[in-house]
């Protein structure tokens, strides 16, 4: 393989055509420019230069290689400038977080890509453990998990609150114990933990979630509350999930004596450096989970 270093000497004295000069372009010895020139043709096999006295001209592979050279070295500084390009608005960024916090950030995420084209938004709905996986082995950029990573490869951050919230239907005469247990629970698959934590903490009755009538189920984030608009049940969900319900009139969500709330952490790899692409991402997000 042909030394870039000595290939650039080479050309630049053709460019120069003055061995003094060219030492002084390139910060270098008279005595330095020869050695590449001489190790050049070493490694080719091939005579690059005629010397005539303190003169010289090119020989015929010399021009050959003058002449190739040129499109390598173009290509050798337009990769260096490539790969040193760090812009804060450009190249694929990959997210992934669990439904709810995934409805609020998703529409916005998008808004910024509509702003900037050239940033590319991949993102993915998945629950703790596949999101924690993912950021581990690399296959994402950015998570959203709402417990702490335990993987050493994870670095994970508390960056925000989310309430969780009972939802019943907007025709629901009140919250009382009798009346949830007369519409059912429309389950999810955080269906279980979401109601033993807020029920547990505001209902002496509550015991488990299978205690209620099972309503329904639906383990797309988007339609669990459509059962409930309907008045077929009651169910507990994260408040961004709420929020994004496009018919709030049908629902009626509840803030309990008691407040719950999970917290939402941010998870990178923990031994990556973060493209400028990925901290204007961040401050993005940071902002809208406020």
């Amino acid at each position: 393989m042909i030394n870039t270093t000595w290939l650039r000497t080479f050309c630049t004295l053709v460019d120069v055509g003055h061995f003094t000069r060219t030492a002084e372009r390139l910060h270098m010895t008279q005595s330095g420019v020869s050695q590449h020139i001489r190790k050049l043709e070493e490694q080719l096999g091939s005579q690059l230069l005629i010397r005539e006295g303190k003169q010289f001209r090119l020989s015929e592979a010399g021009q050959r290689l003058y002449v190739e050279a040129q499109d390598i070295l173009l290509a050798l500084s337009n990769l260096q400038r490539t790969i040193g390009e760090d812009p804060p608005y450009e190249g694929e960024v990959r997210i992934m977080s669990p439904g709810s916090v995934g409805l609020k950030l998703y529409p916005k995420l998008l808004a910024l890509q509509a702003r900037h084209p050239k940033l590319v938004i991949d993102y993915r709905f998945a629950p703790n453990q596949d999101v924690e996986q993912a950021i581990a082995s690399s296959r994402v950029d950015i998570g959203f998990m709402t417990a702490r990573s335990t993987l050493p490869e994870v670095q994970s951050t508390a960056i925000a609150e989310e309430s969780l919230l009972l939802v019943l239907p907007a025709s629901a005469p009140n919250m009382d114990w009798d009346t949830l247990m007369g519409l059912g629970f429309i389950d999810h698959p955080d269906g279980s933990h979401h109601a033993s934590l807020l029920l547990g903490a505001n209902y002496d009755e509550f015991q488990h979630s299978s205690l209620f009538p099972r309503a329904g189920f639906s383990n797309q984030i988007g339609m669990i509350l459509e059962p409930v608009s309907l008045g077929l049940g009651f169910t507990v969900l994260p408040a961004h999930a709420v929020e994004a319900f496009p018919r709030t009139e049908t629902v009626r969500a509840e803030y309990l004596e008691n407040p719950v709330s999970e917290t939402l952490y941010l998870c990178t790899h923990r031994q990556r450096v973060l493209q400028k692409r990925l901290e204007t991402v961040i401050s993005h997000l940071k902002v809208w989970l406020q």
